[in-house]
């Protein structure tokens, strides 16, 4: 067991303060990894507040990880002492079920276990990245590219791949024309690896302020969601819309955007659902879809990606101390656009 420093939710209703707590001795199939920088993920805030209704508390968040690995077990492969190592949203599942076998350990029959918040196989609670370290099995351990700074590769472990996998699942490509609905930590990965698949991409927004940022992530048009006149001249325009907004809106008002057999994929969390009269999708053959993550081969097939195509996550560095504000502004829309915990701030709390 190993001594471990975090920052920690003792409650829904109080703000993350200093804890400390005994990481496993890593096993003979475990990596060991000093954790460097850790992103600020919404899901974070969420859970802290027990807004889910499944929080399991002293919770110590964070599942955008990023550090360096300091300890090998006996039987691991593919990682050795100093190695980059990331650790994403969950750290094990079942791998028996069908989808584990497939890749596609997030949607595991039994349930991933996540790397917070979440219990482990032997029924203890998970602890995740606002910690100096933490130990998981190689097998759900993701290689960094070393090309890129880590500060930013850090929100790529749930902002990137959360983003990045729907857009591959539907084949998006050279000749798609593809709207990101909101800006924010989801919606500017989005806009970076749409325009980097080829696709002439369109950011949907409500404020005004986004458009210079827009075109600096490489949109190539620009459209206010308030702006009635817009919305109409781009009717039946959009292969596909990634629906990225976590705030209550109805879906109604961008389906008509699809062309025909066109798709809305939705992969932000509203705190309420939204009706969708079946008119409005038999009329064009329209789909809805939902998307979550994605399997480790896949998160390591965009983290490679990134390296080879220079894509981080533009991030806004803080110190530990700092995260209750940091929680406070990402409510508020205050950042462009993830916060990155600098977590050498905590080794000497």
């Amino acid at each position: 067991m190993t001594a471990t420093k975090a920052y920690a939710a003792q409650a829904a209703t109080t703000p993350l303060t200093p804890f400390q707590f005994e990481r496993r001795t890593p096993g003979s199939h475990d990596v060991q990894i000093e954790i460097l920088y850790c992103g600020v993920c919404h899901s974070d805030i969420h859970q802290v507040r027990n807004e889910w209704g499944n929080s399991i508390y002293p919770m110590v968040p964070g599942h955008e990880i990023v550090g360096r690995i300091t300890h090998v077990g006996n039987h691991v492969k593919n990682f050795k002492v100093g190695d980059l190592a990331g650790v994403g949203c969950f750290v094990d599942s079942c791998r028996t079920c069908q989808n584990c076998l497939d890749g596609l350990e997030q949607y595991c029959d039994t349930g991933m276990i996540g790397t917070y918040n979440s219990l482990d196989k032997e029924g203890k609670p998970t602890y995740g990245g606002y910690s100096t370290q933490i130990v998981v099995d190689e097998q759900y351990t993701l290689k960094i590219p070393t090309n890129l700074p880590l500060e930013g590769v850090a929100p790529l472990l749930c902002a990137g791949i959360t983003t990045y996998s729907p857009l591959r699942h539907v084949g998006v490509k050279k000749g798609h024309k593809v709207a990101v609905l909101g800006l924010g930590g989801l919606g500017h990965m989005a806009v970076k690896f749409a325009v980097a698949f080829g696709a002439e991409v369109t950011m949907l927004s409500s404020s005004p302020s986004k458009k210079a940022d827009a075109e600096r992530l490489g949109a190539h048009h620009f459209a206010l969601t308030s702006d009635k006149t817009i919305m109409q001249q781009l009717e039946n325009k959009f292969d596909f819309i990634l629906n990225t907004v976590s705030a209550p809106h109805d879906y109604n008002a961008y389906l008509p955007l699809l062309r025909t057999n066109g798709t809305m994929i939705v992969v932000g969390v509203p705190p309420t659902p939204s009706q969708v009269p079946a008119f409005n999708l038999i009329a064009k053959r329209r789909s809805i879809i939902g998307s979550l993550i994605g399997g480790i081969k896949e998160t390591q097939e965009m983290l490679d990606f990134c390296g080879e195509h220079n894509i981080v996550s533009d991030v806004e560095v803080i110190n530990i101390d700092y995260v209750n504000e940091a929680y406070e502004r990402v409510l508020k829309s205050d950042v462009r656009y993830r916060f990155v915990i600098d977590i050498a701030s905590l080794k000497n709390k």
